[in-house]
């Protein structure tokens, strides 16, 4: 009698297994003759599942992207006024006046040093109200009439304006006024340059916020003063500066139409050179805009044309490769070509390392002397700067702030308000809050989720493994593509026959999380629950090292990604994949479940999906607007610009009616959602339990 049950139990589960099979799409064929079940148990590997791969595959095709299907200059200009709004963007000038009257700059001179031929003024201004720069006006003597002027743009070196101070003396020599500004990382205030650098701060990335869009702000700022004076020109402004003053060169010139001639000096690459031979971990956060749209130096580039620009980098520069230069200057030129320009694009090499050379500063020049003043003056005659010991000013002689900065100087802080966070509404009404979360949907697909493909790849589901055990029904494990580089596993536990019906909860593994913690957490579920496990990339077979995880989420970040958004990505395609799966999606019934920092991620999924019937929540991170740790391996819950829109509380009540679960303690700020749920008069879905055989499911 055992053996006749037992007999017919397995009758039965061969039957369902291949009723379950013929709904999954492209299954491999059977590796033996004669299989029982007819299906490949142990398929080939397809993909690398690997981040490196994966990260230099999608650098390799955005670089590839950049100012593709340009063919024609009415190509360019037709696309050209989007591109400028969204670099504006990225660079995080979306809160400043860009348009517009804007604030006094309340300019102070602090004190003069003549020279022989020119005078020094130290001054500091106020590009927004609290935020100072402290610079150094280089004007020369006798000026009868305005004359050009060149904004020159610090490096990060220690003392700043002091260390560069021959460029600007060379400058007044030649004639031009010439307005040196400290960057904020360096210099007479040190404010916070280097916060997902070296400080653990990711979520500058969920703020939408770049230090360099402080430095472009001062730098439009330096233009503004530099044409309230009387001895500039206001028609004839040009930008200059190394390492990362070159690259803001590249900022300010593509920003600021002012500006009519341009020369960065090392401060030029490729997001696919940066990622691929990993340059991106030499390079502070200025370096790179929040890439939301993902842009690249061409794209920059484009916006300057067709002024005159020159791009200056050495040969041997261990920042920024020279192959990535010539791509950059190759692919502009055809932009300057449609223009009718293409002398206004100069590329000079030279050799050595990431420094200044003899040959690109009298170029440099000899280059503003033709553009600016209308001067042919050849570069040998020009003349070098003067680097003597005698001719350099000590940092006390030229310093601004001696007895230190203003009392309101908020350099330091800056990061906290330059881009403002979304404060969560008042929700009274049912389509008060579907409104609202429209609005934040809309926003999270473009500038949040927009590196999402375009076009999914087929899921191509495969049937991994199959056990009896595991489960009351058994346990099946099966495969899909997320996209190219990444086939990941669920591994589906039946706790109910197929027949039944059944609800399921997929429960997002953690990262690092000690064997069978998925399971003791999830372990309380009503039995109802089938339950399927999923590894999103990053986690368990498709992790990475941790001493990688620092160079993962910047050069995710510089490719318009996140690790979370990744993940969130990989969710949305897990959930693709179960309905796919008869016996699971049978009565589209389905809940996600997460701790800890996977929280974020199911927070997020379940709003894109929008038909979830439940989202339990332990230990959820209180907000993403908190810092991580400096070596990267801290909670990678960061998502690009998510904090201009929304929080993770605020996610968590727009799931209305959904129900939320929130198993432990509950972080304060998520009183918003309840209150939310409580408004809308169903307290009921959003419930705080201290063990899940607590939750008593409601709306099933």
């Amino acid at each position: 009698m055992n053996g006749r049950r037992m007999e017919q139990r397995w009758t039965w589960r061969a039957c369902w297994m291949l009723l379950a099979c013929s709904a999954v799409s492209n299954l491999a064929a059977s590796i033996a003759s004669g299989h029982e079940l007819g299906i490949e148990t142990q398929p080939p590997l397809d993909q690398s599942n690997n981040i490196r791969t994966h990260l230099m595959r999608v650098a390799s095709e955005l670089t590839q992207r950049s100012l593709g299907g340009i063919r024609t200059l009415d190509d360019w200009e037709r696309v050209r006024p989007t591109r400028y709004q969204q670099f504006i963007e990225m660079m995080g000038l979306v809160d400043v006046p860009l348009e517009g009257p804007r604030p006094p700059l309340n300019v102070k001179v602090v004190g003069t040093i003549r020279q022989s031929g020119y005078r020094i003024e130290k001054l500091y201004y106020e590009s927004l109200p609290g935020l100072y720069v402290p610079a150094n006006l280089y004007i020369p003597d006798n000026i009868k009439e305005p004359v050009p002027a060149v904004l020159y743009v610090c490096g990060h070196s220690r003392t700043q304006k002091v260390s560069y101070q021959p460029h600007p003396r060379k400058w007044a020599q030649l004639g031009f006024v010439c307005l040196i500004i400290e960057t904020i990382q360096w210099g007479e205030v040190l404010g916070e340059h280097w916060g997902c650098y070296a400080r653990g701060w990711f979520h500058w990335y969920s703020r939408g916020y770049c230090p360099g869009g402080v430095e472009l702000w001062n730098a439009i700022r330096g233009l503004d003063l530099l044409c309230e004076r009387p001895e500039v020109d206001p028609e004839k402004l040009g930008v200059t500066g190394i390492s990362g003053g070159g690259t803001q060169s590249w900022y300010i010139a593509a920003a600021d139409p002012r500006i009519k001639v341009v020369a960065p000096v090392c401060g030029t690459s490729t997001v696919n050179s940066h990622i691929h031979q990993r340059t991106i971990d030499g390079h502070c956060d200025c370096m790179m805009p929040i890439n939301t749209y993902r842009q690249d130096f061409h794209d920059i580039g484009a916006l300057i044309a067709p002024r005159p620009l020159l791009i200056a980098s050495a040969d041997r520069d261990g920042l920024n490769s020279i192959e990535a230069v010539r791509d950059v200057h190759g692919r502009l030129h055809e932009i300057y070509k449609l223009y009718g320009r293409p002398d206004n694009l100069v590329l000079v090499e030279t050799p050595g390392g990431h420094s200044y050379h003899e040959r690109s500063r009298t170029r440099i020049f000899s280059f503003f002397l033709k553009h600016l003043m209308g001067k042919d003056v050849r570069p040998e005659e020009v003349g070098d700067v003067d680097t003597s010991e005698s001719a350099m000013l000590s940092a006390e002689e030229l310093k601004v702030y001696v007895d230190g900065p203003p009392a309101d100087d908020r350099t330091t802080t800056i990061q906290e308000t330059f881009i403002k966070t979304a404060s969560p509404p008042q929700i009274a009404t049912r389509p008060q809050l579907e409104a609202h979360r429209e609005k934040v949907l809309s926003f999270l697909r473009e500038k949040t989720f927009g590196a999402f493909p375009a076009d999914a790849v087929p899921l191509d589901m495969r049937y991994e493994f199959r056990a009896a055990d595991g489960a009351a029904h058994g346990r099946d494990t099966f495969s899909f593509v997320s996209e190219p580089d990444y086939r990941l596993k669920i591994d589906v536990r039946w706790r109910q026959a197929p027949e039944a019906s059944s609800p399921m909860v997929l429960v997002l593994r953690s990262p690092d999380e000690d064997r069978w913690a998925s399971e003791g957490f999830i372990g309380g579920l009503n039995e109802g629950w089938n339950i399927a496990y999923f590894e999103a990339r990053g986690i368990g077979e498709t992790g990475w090292p941790a001493d990688l995880q620092w160079h993962v989420r910047r050069s995710a970040a510089w490719t318009g990604r996140t690790v979370a958004s990744m993940r969130v990505y990989d969710v949305l395609r897990c959930l693709e994949a179960l309905r796919k799966i008869e016996a699971a999606g049978r009565n589209g019934r389905f809940a996600i479940a997460a701790r800890g920092e996977m929280c974020a991620v199911a927070l997020y999924a379940a709003l894109l999906d929008g038909d979830l019937a439940a989202v339990l929540l332990k230990d959820p991170p209180a907000t993403q607007n908190a810092p991580s740790r400096p070596d990267g391996r801290g909670e990678a819950i960061e998502m690009l610009n998510c904090l201009r829109i929304t929080d993770l509380p605020q996610v968590a009540g727009l799931l209305f009616p959904t129900n939320v679960v929130v198993i432990g303690s509950m972080p304060d700020s998520y009183g918003w959602a309840r209150q939310v749920y409580s408004t809308l008069n169903k307290p009921d879905r959003f419930q705080i339990v201290t063990q899940l055989s607590q939750w008593q499911p409601t709306g099933f």
